[in-house]
């Protein structure tokens, strides 16, 4: 079976071999009869591996009944569209496509349908990322805000509960305003965590794997029962211009949530890898660098999962929920972005950082 529609004309095939979206055509019993480059390239297989095989086996759609849709349309003869569904590729990941089924009735032959698949993996990516973005700068000049305005008053509490302890001719008094002072403490020291630092990032070159290797050794130490650290590094990733301690911390708050969620019996992963031509927010990077940490937790609640990286949520009673909003701060000091994908048994942070060099932002 040749990968090209029979009896259509050369012109008609140049053109479908030239969309930019994924075309495929299927007979009336759903088998597939022709699929063009911009299909192989979604299903990242070559068509003489795909042609002849069944709708049912080529798009095994999670979110809906494909076999049934496509013979429903052949008979109705009626086309539809569905938007953001997920098609299953190699190695058992999925890409998210907008679908249009069209039936095609000729006079001279049996019916087929036309299935065109546009990936919008990018876009809504793009998308999510910018809402990110927004929800970070958002959530930073509201923190910014309020500690000012907690900070001012704070300062005079402590410095009244310090002249009244001077003042105070019973020393077993004082054990209550020293309570009022380490309190007063203890908030100031919370506001600097949650507002952060105000100095620069002070770049040099850092080896992200070294980076990791010591967050690796102080889960380690920390959680000397368990669980499991698994490390799958790309080791061709050149250095990144970053500050070293803040990596460190970023990396640690994600590790340590990670641990706590997989249990003394689960895994955690830190993965590595390089992405080419990458848009972080509206900028495009020749060369990003992905690092993964992933566990095998029960996964984040749904009620807050798009929360997460807000003050003071947390999916763990012990939790302050102050430890993904500074992680998202500290790779945003770099140009980059933190996100997450979470279901039970599978949640993975993504840290995206720029490789450019300075001479490369230069250019």
């Amino acid at each position: 079976m040749t990968n090209q529609p029979a009896g259509k004309p050369a012109i008609e095939r140049t053109i479908l071999d030239h969309l930019n979206t994924a075309v495929m055509l299927f007979d009336k019993d759903l088998y597939l009869r022709y699929i063009n480059p911009a299909a192989e390239v979604l299903f990242e297989v070559s068509s003489r591996h795909l042609v002849g095989l069944h709708a049912a086996h080529l798009l095994p759609c999670p979110d809906t009944q494909v076999e049934q849709r496509l013979a429903e349309a052949l008979s109705s003869r009626h086309p539809f569209t569905e938007r953001e569904i997920n098609v299953s590729v190699g190695d058992g990941r999925t890409k998210t496509v907008n679908c249009t089924v069209l039936p095609l009735n000729h006079f001279d032959s049996d019916q087929e349908v036309l299935v065109e698949l546009y990936q919008v993996d990018r876009q809504l990516r793009i998308t999510r990322e910018e809402h990110l973005l927004s929800q970070h700068q958002a959530t930073q000049a509201l923190i910014r805000g309020l500690a000012h305005e907690i900070k001012n008053p704070l300062g005079g509490l402590r410095g009244a509960a310090q002249l009244l302890e001077q003042e105070l001719p019973d020393p077993g008094l004082r054990e209550y305003t020293r309570i009022i002072i380490d309190e007063a403490d203890r908030l100031q020291a919370l506001v600097n965590r949650m507002i952060g630092s105000n100095r620069l990032p002070r770049r040099e070159p850092v080896n992200i794997h070294d980076i990791l290797e010591h967050v690796r050794g102080l889960i380690l130490a920390e959680f000397p029962r368990g669980p499991e650290v698994l490390r799958d590094y790309d080791p061709s990733i050149p250095d990144v211009m970053a500050d070293a301690d803040r990596l460190i911390q970023a990396f640690l708050n994600l590790a340590r949530n990670a641990a706590a969620a997989a249990g003394v019996y689960g895994h955690l992963e830190l993965r590595t890898r390089v992405l080419r031509q990458f848009t972080i927010g509206h900028r495009r990077h020749r060369l990003v660098l992905q690092a993964q940490v992933r566990d095998n937790g029960p996964g984040i609640p749904e009620e807050i999962r798009n929360q997460i990286f807000f003050p003071m949520v947390s999916g763990h009673p012990s939790g302050t929920g102050l430890g993904l909003p500074i992680a998202q701060e500290l790779i945003s000091q770099h140009g980059g972005l933190i996100e997450c994908d979470s279901r039970p048994g599978d949640t993975a942070f993504f840290v995206y950082l720029p490789l450019e060099t300075a001479h490369d932002e230069r250019a």
